[in-house]
């Protein structure tokens, strides 16, 4: 427990002498595999010099199916080097998924479901306002139709203000 508690202050001491002051907003497109819908409408919103919370919006709609998933991260921020930072943040969100089956005795083949999501990753802030990032984001199902843990990988382009 002795370990433990100095572990856990080490970290604290380090992630306040490295902080840094992350953009207020950020607003882009994060893209990722089709766990997420492809492409997710992202936004970030800084809540202090290090921590934000990102909001994404995947959509989803094609010939028999349409869905829609909305994910909110809580996000912690460490500078790596000069303008590369990593973060690490938890979350969860709320998906539906909706197909039309017109061979099937029951047409409509609907489910809603929530998750719980960690998240980790690499971003890097141009001298512009633009920043990239790559990430990584396992995420927990729960629902008939996404029961199990599915692993989504994004790179995310945002301009920042």
């Amino acid at each position: 427990m002795k370990k433990l508690f100095l572990v856990v202050l080490a970290l604290t001491c380090f992630t306040t002498v490295n902080a840094q002051d992350i953009s207020e907003n950020a607003i882009g497109l994060r893209l990722g595999d089709s766990d997420g819908f492809g492409a997710e409408i992202s936004y970030q919103r800084g809540l202090r010099d290090n921590n934000r919370v990102e909001i994404d919006l995947g959509l989803r709609s094609g010939n028999g199916y349409d869905g829609f998933k909305l994910a909110g991260i809580y996000q912690w921020v460490w500078v790596l080097e000069g303008d590369f930072n990593w973060y690490a943040g938890v979350g969860g969100g709320i998906g539906s998924y909706s197909f039309d089956r017109p061979f099937n005795d029951n047409n409509d083949d609907s489910e809603t479901f929530l998750f719980a999501a960690g998240n980790i990753g690499i971003e890097y802030n141009f001298d512009f306002p633009l920043q990239l990032s790559l990430d990584a984001r396992p995420e927990f199902g729960f629902g008939d139709f996404r029961d199990d843990l599915d692993f989504d990988i994004a790179l995310g382009v945002r301009y920042r203000f």
